[in-house]
């Protein structure tokens, strides 16, 4: 299965200057778990956010620069074939950014988002989620706390057959 993983504003936003904007130690902990053991596919500028590649994980960074290549990456020049390297019996996890969520929205098979319930000023936004397309099949209302700022809704979408 083809999943995109993302948190996500209520306006679609995801970051803005290559960060995130908000800090949601839940759901650092939720991707954790989620992805620990998989193989993930993101852009060079989400792996280029990260201090270090993420531990239990294959990284797949799609690059156009030619002489890119990060320790502990597979690096590969589009979509296609960074599907193209990970197992076909396995879940791979789209992680980022913006310009590849837009790729493989079209691709995916399920969608793992965490709604942050605010909306921010950012540079980078999630595709519009489309209900013809999308089953929204779980959701999990978490409330701010002392270490959460905004309220949070954990949602899994299937793609409708």
């Amino acid at each position: 299965m083809i999943i995109l993983i993302a948190a996500v504003a209520e306006n679609n936003a995801l970051g803005k200057n290559n960060d995130l904007l908000w800090h949601l130690p839940l759901d650092f902990k939720r991707f954790k778990e989620i992805t620990s053991g998989h193989h993930i596919i993101m852009g060079r500028k989400t792996f280029e956010s990260f201090p270090k590649p993420l531990p239990n994980r294959t990284h797949i960074v799609i690059s156009r620069q030619k002489d890119y290549f990060p320790e502990g990456c597979i690096v590969v020049e589009n979509l296609e074939k960074a599907i193209a390297v990970c197992p076909k019996n396995e879940d791979l996890y789209i992680i980022g950014g913006g310009e590849i969520y837009s790729q493989s929205m079209h691709l995916a098979d399920q969608l793992d988002i965490t709604r942050v319930h605010h909306s921010f000023e950012a540079d980078v936004y999630f595709p519009e989620i489309d209900s013809e397309i999308w089953e929204l099949t779980s959701e999990t209302f978490n409330p701010k706390d002392e270490k959460h700022l905004f309220d949070y809704t954990f949602q899994k979408y299937t793609r409708k057959k």
